[in-house]
């Protein structure tokens, strides 16, 4: 589930923007569009399709996290919705600041504990319902996907893609990030 790394990341563009946003700083007005179609070409129409298309109906007929996985699918609906909203936002600035904030916001608060649920729960009970052999050979064709996508080294060219943004911010470097 490298995937979220990549969601991580972005969320960290989206708080980094909605602060500049806030305080009415300075923000590059690329940046809040470029974040989303991230979401959308990796995380929506990527990560969340193989969820929707391998793993929730899996579990779903094993009657395993079924209620889980009914909030996972309304949540990556949502999270469309809300991804759609942002990019409307986004081409709006700066008069739309303050909703493009609240927006971006409770994308992070669902998708946070989203992450966390389908880490810590959703893949764990998944593992259960399918062998050593069945799951090697889903990764595989996860990375098929991937590379008919994206092309070859698709998540490092992603990876690479949400890193610009975050250097384009101040934000790049790690060791910024250490507790004082």
């Amino acid at each position: 589930m490298q995937e979220h790394g990549v969601l991580e990341r972005v969320l960290l563009v989206y708080g980094e923007s909605t602060r500049r946003l806030d305080r009415g700083e300075a923000l590059d007005p690329t940046i809040i569009p470029s974040a989303a179609a991230i979401v959308r070409r990796f995380v929506e129409d990527y990560h969340e399709r193989l969820e929707e298309q391998f793993i929730f109906p899996r579990l779903e007929a094993n009657h395993r996290e079924v209620e889980l996985v009914a909030t996972l699918r309304l949540q990556h609906q949502r999270g469309r919705e809300v991804t759609d909203e942002i990019v409307r936002l986004a081409r709006a600035l700066p008069g739309s600041a303050r909703e493009l904030s609240q927006q971006i916001r409770n994308f992070e608060r669902m998708y946070r504990p989203h992450a966390a649920r389908e880490d810590t729960v959703l893949i764990p009970a998944f593992r259960m319902v399918i062998d050593t052999n069945e799951y090697r050979e889903l990764g595989e064709k996860f990375e098929d996907e991937e590379h008919k996508r994206f092309g070859e080294g698709g998540f490092e060219k992603t990876v690479a893609e949400v890193a610009h943004l975050e250097d384009s911010l101040g934000i790049g470097d790690l060791a910024k990030f250490t507790a004082p």
